[in-house]
């Protein structure tokens, strides 16, 4: 049996070392063309990720063993979590997640500690998206103007500050756009 970890973050300014560390410290000994990285949302779902996908289609066998550091590293939304799991243990791949109470999720109790942690995650995403929601409407009842800005306004205030004699660079320092916001409206005629 051949172990592979995965180990993915969401931007380029993060690191998978960490992930790889703690893994080694939990006792597995992987080796280093077994472990795949990633820098990709966890919003992608795993098969549409490159790495993910290439492990799973081409390098995994029946009786290997894929571990992660945490069940996020597989992906944020429930149902590709489950579809995911479900499709590794179809394939005869043993899932660890070492962030879980119980760490073998083609288990029984792995199975329902899966189901038990995605769904309180699923249940504070949807917590957020209300949250924001209800953020939104108050800002909107209190007369707040929300979203991006219109053009005509952006256009009228970047050809105010050309009519004071002002530079592109000043311009957006004064208005606290981007530049390239400067000179996409520095010549449009309202």
């Amino acid at each position: 049996m051949r172990t592979f970890a995965y180990c993915r973050v969401s931007t380029n300014e993060q690191t998978t070392t960490n992930q790889i560390l703690a893994i080694r410290n939990a006792g597995f000994d992987i080796d280093d063309s077994r472990v795949i990285t990633e820098t990709i949302s966890g919003s992608v779902q795993s098969m549409k990720r490159e790495a993910f996908a290439t492990m799973v289609n081409h390098k995994l066998e029946a009786g290997d063993k894929l571990v992660v550091l945490k069940l996020d590293r597989l992906g944020r939304d429930n149902i590709d979590v489950q579809q995911t799991i479900q499709m590794l243990i179809d394939k005869q791949i043993s899932v660890v997640s070492l962030d879980l109470p119980v760490a073998e999720l083609s288990s029984s109790e792995g199975k329902l500690m899966l189901q038990m942690f995605s769904a309180f995650a699923e249940f504070e995403r949807n917590r957020i998206r209300e949250r924001t929601r209800e953020g939104l409407e108050r800002a909107k009842s209190e007369g707040k103007v929300l979203g991006r800005p219109r053009a005509e306004d952006t256009t009228r205030r970047v050809q105010a500050c050309r009519v004071e004699g002002l530079s592109q660079s000043a311009t957006a320092i004064k208005l606290d756009l981007g530049i390239a916001t400067i000179k996409r409206h520095w010549n449009r005629r309202l």
